[in-house]
């Protein structure tokens, strides 16, 4: 007699935030039913209804779903991972925000179809992430100028590429670099910096490589700053972070380390994947190694981009 193993279909929850990004999600329903593997896949979707909703359903999903899907921007991936860390539910990514730093990092397309694609691949893979000041990021974390403008960024009203431009373009005048102390394995130190940016992954989005030396599966965390630099250096500097080669730049130091602590001279912002929050002087900031599970394009694996 011959016995047949049945094929469990994994479950799969989409939480849309539907009012995230650029992007239109009303026909998202219509796509996850045309595109997505129904013989190997079951899902429900559920939308968030205010700020830090998507954390607590993707807790709640924990042992329910087999993966958690986020549906938007760098924001909405951040709340969902932040329910999933060190669970044995995984999170896949629809990318729907303007800058999309992790999913760029992962090679995971903006295009929904294309995304899904991704998904029905399911290549699960444990990766890092951080925690400023025990709060987790995924992709990026900062103070300084980046943190200054992700303030500005937030209550602009109008999202986009372009806005971020002309933010930058705008604040970079009246921004005035300050003093830090830095410690971190190798000792301490102090330096005037225009930012320091602390990446998991390697960009802030849009293909903005501010950490290009960042893995997401080193244990590591790699640090990038910025010193004051003069107005004429700062096309330079912009052509070099699209071509990931910022860290060859005069102006900029950068270093990998497990744990990094910061000291200023007064409370300020910082941001977490582009969300701004302030915090006092001191900011703590260390690694996670394995501490999330992600769905990836496999090319990413095949060209050691992880």
């Amino acid at each position: 007699m011959r016995t047949f193993a049945i094929l469990m279909k994994k479950k799969l929850l989409f939480i849309v935030n539907p009012i995230s990004g650029t992007s239109d999600k009303t026909s998202l329903p219509e796509i996850i039913n045309s595109n997505l593997d129904l013989s190997r896949f079951d899902y429900k979707i559920q939308l968030t209804e205010y700020s830090g909703h998507a954390t607590e359903i993707a807790k709640t999903a924990q042992g329910h779903f087999d993966i958690v899907v986020a549906v938007g921007g760098d924001g909405t991936i951040n709340e969902v991972a932040r329910g999933l860390i060190n669970s044995k539910t995984a999170m896949g990514i629809i990318p729907c925000g303007s800058g999309n730093g992790l999913a760029r990092h992962l090679l995971l397309p903006i295009d929904m179809k294309k995304s899904i694609d991704i998904l029905n691949q399911c290549d699960i893979r444990d990766l890092d992430y951080g925690t400023i000041n025990n709060h987790p990021f995924f992709c990026t974390c900062g103070m300084g100028f980046d943190a200054f403008i992700a303030e500005e960024f937030a209550q602009a009203g109008k999202r986009g590429p372009l806005t971020y431009v002309k933010k930058v373009l705008v604040d970079w005048f009246k921004y005035k670099p300050e003093t830090y102390e830095i410690t971190d394995e190798q000792g301490s130190w102090r330096i005037k910096a225009f930012l320091i940016t602390i990446g998991n992954a390697s960009e802030y989005g849009n293909r903005a490589y501010i950490c290009p030396k960042a893995s997401l599966c080193d244990g590591l965390l790699n640090v990038t700053i910025i010193k004051p630099f003069k107005f004429s250096a700062a096309p330079k500097m912009a052509f070099q972070l699209l071509r990931k080669t910022l860290d060859l730049n005069p102006y900029v130091e950068t270093f990998s380390c497990k744990h990094i602590h910061v000291h200023r001279s007064q409370p300020d912002f910082v941001h977490y994947d582009g969300d701004p929050t302030k915090t006092g002087a001191d900011i703590d900031i260390a690694v996670q190694a394995k501490g999330i599970k992600i769905i990836i394009n496999p090319e990413v694996a095949k060209r050691n981009l992880l």
